[in-house]
């Protein structure tokens, strides 16, 4: 008998492999659940789904609410959205590619792409994943790399999929070259060789095989991005027994099906491999000097460019949700003056405020951005501080001067990260800090939602009330307020 052996390995996730009831919970999340999926709205969104034919409960008469759960977790998974703690109580926001399949739920065609643009989204550690997070790379960006490379013919098989690519940990061009090179001396095994590999660590390829064939191979043919080819049983794996049950051990058939990709999206899948790499390195979601929270925004604020492009799509939602990055960017390069172009994108920003007129300065001893507030006749200054760290520290009394010089109230400040002591630097002072990513969501919701008369009011009184304070959790809670759901 072979030893039993557990190893870590990308967690697929296995709750359901319909796309119908996937899109009928991303629906009913946005449109019925829209200020509240308490316990009882969940059972609610029960009967809705099980009035479709999409919702079957073992024990009805118990309403149990795991089903439910772990379809909204599925959401999660594959980057609809994220769930998020706000006042006491939980709430899901539509990261932007949920919101744009929202929009063309009935445009099978875009969707497809969509769904293929949240699999380059989606990375490992994973926000919503058990995955451990010494996997530090973009899963399925590798699965189409790999597709797409022509010494394997355009085709992977199951085999593959289960006993090589879940351990993979990171992709560098080297490790790729590897990888390859283990697929095609696979390839080369009999049925029998295959079996005794399988066999060998059957408690983890039992459950490599059950996330790949059961769940997510089956879910991306329904999608139509890939096609499934049916293939003959090698061996039955088992997982083990529960200890004093008494049940037998379930199975599950490894076969030697493969995948390819559909021919109506290869050309796209090419696209996004030239522009989003399967060699990048994806967010540390443990980075210490940025709070979780705003890691978790920026994993889901993935809106590339050669998607909207493909669909016709205005380019807007996508350089402001850039803004984070841009920061980091910039503040790389201060020899080409990239500062300036922080700048240029913050201040387009804070001109979508409909009562702030906004005025461009910059250079020494001045403010980087003059906004008069129209409502009530006051000046404000904004000042865009990048950095390839965080933030050492802020020179209060300069700014002070700053704002002397425009007759200013108070003073934004907008960055990526600071260290902690910065807050003593600004106390008692008219200043606040604010996040660039929470900015950047802010901006993002208002534009899809079609909010165009974006008043400047209540970041005035929520400054006002604040002042020598960072407000961004303040301003991500009131975006929350305004566009999440209940949870």
């Amino acid at each position: 008998m072979p030893v039993t052996v557990s190893r870590d390995k990308w967690i697929l996730y296995k709750h359901t492999c319909s796309y119908e009831m996937i899109k009928a919970v991303a629906l009913d999340v946005k449109n019925s659940c829209k200020t509240d999926i308490s316990d009882l709205e969940r059972h609610r969104m029960q009967e809705r789904l099980t009035a479709l034919d999409l919702y079957k409960t073992r024990n009805p008469e118990e309403r149990p609410l795991d089903s439910i759960n772990h379809r909204i977790n599925t959401l999660e998974f594959w980057m609809f959205g994220y769930e998020y703690k706000s006042g006491g109580e939980k709430k899901f926001i539509f990261s932007p590619l949920g919101n744009l399949f929202l929009k063309y739920i009935a445009d099978e065609q875009k969707l497809r792409k969509i769904f293929i643009a949240m699999m380059f989204a989606m990375q490992f550690p994973h926000p919503a994943n058990g995955t451990s997070h010494t996997f530090k790379l973009y899963p399925f960006r590798l699965v189409f790399k790999l597709l797409t490379d022509k010494r394997l013919n355009g085709t992977l098989y199951n085999y593959e999929e289960e006993l090589l690519l879940p351990f993979v940990k990171e992709v560098t061009p080297e490790s790729y070259e590897r990888l390859v090179n283990e697929i095609l001396e696979l390839r080369k095994l009999t049925d029998e060789e295959l079996v005794r590999r399988f066999q060998s660590d059957e408690h983890t390829y039992v459950n490599t095989v059950y996330e790949w064939e059961y769940y997510t191979q089956s879910l991306l043919s329904q999608v139509g991005v890939i096609n499934k080819i049916a293939g003959e049983t090698l061996c039955k794996l088992y997982h083990p027994s529960k200890t004093g049950t008494g049940s037998a051990p379930t199975g599950r058939k490894a076969t030697k099906g493969s995948i390819t990709i559909n021919s109506s999206c290869k050309r796209f899948i090419e696209d996004m491999l030239e522009s989003y790499s399967c060699f990048d390195r994806p967010l540390n979601l443990r980075d210490p000097e940025r709070l979780t929270i705003d890691c978790i925004k920026e994993v889901y604020s993935f809106y590339p460019e050669t998607l909207l492009r493909e669909i016709g799509e205005p380019f807007e939602l996508s350089r402001l949700l850039e803004l984070p990055k841009l920061i980091e960017e910039y503040s790389n390069n201060p020899a080409n003056g990239t500062a300036y172009l922080f700048e240029d994108v913050l201040a387009k920003g804070f001109d979508m405020f409909w009562n702030v007129e906004v005025v461009k300065r910059g250079g020494a001893g001045h403010t980087d951005i003059e906004c008069l507030y129209i409502t009530k006749r006051k000046k404000f200054a904004v000042e865009s501080k990048s950095s390839a760290y965080k933030l050492l520290g802020i020179n209060a009394g300069r700014l002070r001067e700053q704002r002397e010089e425009i007759g200013g109230e108070y003073t934004i400040v907008v960055t990526s990260r600071y260290v902690p002591a910065t807050l003593r630097d600004i106390k008692d002072c008219p200043i606040v800090i604010l996040l660039a990513s929470t900015f950047a969501e802010y901006l993002y919701n208002h534009i899809f939602h079609g909010v165009r008369d974006m008043d400047y009011a209540d970041f005035d009184s929520i400054i006002n009330d604040n002042l020598g304070r960072d407000i961004s959790k303040l301003i991500s809670a009131m975006t929350l307020e305004k566009f999440a759901a209940n949870s």
